[in-house]
C-alpha cells in the first residue's frame, strides 16, 4: 500500500478524533477541517481528483462555514471578547496549525516526488460519472442530506433567535 495514503489516513484519523474531544466548539471546527483536508488528499491519492476537489470546495468550504456561522449566531460559552482573545492567545491554534504543517509537507513531498498519480484501478472519475451517480441511484440519500442540512440550519436560526431574546 501507498505509505503517503497510509499517512494522509494517520492524519485524518487523529484530527477526527481530536475534534469529537474538543469541549470548544470553534476548536473542533479546527480539527475538523484539517480532516477533511486530509481525506482530500487521500481521494487524490486514490485517483480521484474531482472527488478530491469536491470535498475541498464543499466540505472544507461551503459546509464548514455554514458550521462556523451557526457557532457564531447561537454564541456559546463566554462573552464575546474573553473567547476572542483566548482564540488569538496561540494555544488554539497549535494543534491544528502542526496537523496542518504536517499535511502541507506531505503534499509538498507528494508533489515533488511524483507520488501525486491516478490510482492504478480504473480512470479518473470526471464530473459526468459523478453528477449521473448522484442524481441517479443515490437520488435519495442527497435529497436526504439536503433536508438534513436545512433542517440545521432552521434550528439553529431558532436557537440564535430565542437566546438573543427576539422569540
Amino acid at each position: 500500500m501507498n505509505i503517503m495514503l497510509e499517512l494522509y489516513g494517520l492524519i485524518a484519523i487523529g484530527a477526527t478524533a481530536l475534534a469529537i474531544t474538543r469541549t470548544i466548539p470553534v476548536h473542533g471546527l479546527l480539527y475538523l477541517v484539517v480532516s477533511l483536508l486530509a481525506l482530500a488528499c487521500m481521494f487524490e491519492q486514490l485517483g480521484a481528483p474531482f472527488a478530491a476537489m469536491l470535498e475541498i470546495i464543499v466540505y472544507a468550504g461551503a459546509i464548514m462555514v455554514l458550521f462556523v456561522f451557526v457557532v457564531m449566531m447561537i454564541n456559546l460559552g463566554q462573552p464575546d471578547q474573553m473567547r476572542e482573545k483566548g482564540w488569538f492567545a496561540g494555544g488554539a491554534w497549535v494543534g491544528p496549525g502542526v496537523i496542518s504543517v504536517l499535511l502541507m509537507g506531505l503534499l509538498v513531498y507528494g508533489l515533488s516526488h511524483n507520488t501525486m498519480t491516478v490510482g492504478t484501478v480504473g480512470a479518473p472519475i470526471g464530473p459526468k460519472a459523478v453528477g449521473l451517480c448522484l442524481y441517479g441511484p443515490y437520488i435519495l440519500t442527497v435529497e436526504l442530506s439536503s433536508f438534513l442540512l436545512l433542517a440545521g440550519l432552521v434550528s439553529a436560526y431558532h436557537i440564535g433567535r430565542r437566546i438573543g431574546g427576539k422569540s
